[in-house]
């Protein structure tokens, strides 16, 4: 039988306020032209989402239900690092921030109801540990700033059962290309993958015991 081939969603956002480059979507153009480089029959899927919250809600909520992904990787930029930040956790309250179209979820809520807090599957410390990027540091985060980002974040983690991650990068500048970006998108996707896939052979391995 033919395997369905796994697949990896990789979302970067598109231009708000000031910022008519966005890194994250500028990242992830890079990551898709770099491609996952690892020999596993898994396909990269990218898109870009806007800065909107109505508009993320409908996409991430056809992400899961069409492509149901292994795993769902969202970009975001945070204009104020200097480092990756690779965020563990998205929050279900506080997002009374304006999106482009100037419009906001009722009550600051991203899931009425929801838990308040949802975590990734992905231990993102860990997996911060274990990896070096050339030219930026990798740093882990809890929190993901209450924007468009931490409630994409959050609605991934809700519909796809905590196999969802979110990673700020930082703005491209001359010292930050966009290529140092997708090598590093690249190299922390491929990592969570292996860590990922190590867990399952381990739990594998103890219910063969």
């Amino acid at each position: 039988t033919d395997w369905p081939p796994r697949c990896v969603v990789v979302t970067g956002f598109g231009p708000f306020r000031q910022h008519l480059v966005n890194s994250s979507w500028e990242a992830v153009k890079e990551l898709s032209n770099l491609g996952l480089g690892m020999d596993t029959e898994i396909e990269l899927r990218t898109l870009q989402l806007p800065v909107d919250y109505r508009e993320v809600k409908r996409r991430v909520t056809r992400i899961w239900e069409d492509f149901q992904p292994q795993l769902a990787v969202h970009v975001g930029v945070d204009t104020s690092a200097k480092a990756i930040f690779l965020e563990q956790c998205g929050k279900n309250r506080g997002y009374w921030d304006s999106d482009i179209r100037g419009f906001h979820p009722e009550g600051g809520v991203c899931f009425p109801g929801g838990p308040e807090v949802m975590l990734s599957v992905f231990n993102m410390k860990a997996v911060c540990k274990r990896i070096a990027v050339e030219g930026i540091e990798v740093a882990f985060s809890r929190d993901a700033g209450r924007y468009v980002c931490d409630y994409t974040y959050y609605l991934s983690l809700y519909h796809g059962n905590g196999h969802a991650v979110l990673i700020h990068v930082p703005p491209l500048s001359r010292w930050l290309l966009a290529s140092i970006l997708g090598k590093a998108l690249q190299a922390i996707i491929r990592k969570m993958l292996e860590e990922s896939w190590e867990g399952q052979a381990q739990s594998a391995l103890t219910a063969a015991e």
